[in-house]
C-alpha cells in the first residue's frame, strides 16, 4: 500500500523512519557527495527530498526509490 502516493511501499517507509540513522549512513556510502544536511527530511516533503537527491547524485527520482525499495 502507499497512503501518501510517493512511489514507495508504506512498509518500507516505516521500516526507514526507524532505522533512519543506518539509511543516512549507507545512503551517504552510496552517493559520497551527499551531506548531512542533504539527508535532512522534513514530514510530507518527499517529492522535495527525492529532488534534492536526485540534484546531488545525477540518478533520477525512479532509480534513487528503487534503490531505497531494495536496501531496506
Amino acid at each position: 500500500m502507499d497512503i501518501n502516493d510517493n512511489k514507495i511501499n508504506d512498509q518500507t517507509e516505516l521500516r526507514a523512519r526507524g532505522n533512519w540513522n543506518e539509511i543516512k549512513g549507507q545512503t551517504k556510502q552510496k552517493w559520497g557527495s551527499l551531506t548531512d544536511d542533504d539527508m535532512d527530511y522534513a514530514e510530507g516533503k518527499q517529492d522535495e527530498w527525492f529532488g534534492r537527491l536526485q540534484e546531488k547524485t545525477g540518478e533520477t527520482m525512479d532509480d534513487i526509490k528503487k534503490w531505497f525499495n531494495r536496501t531496506f
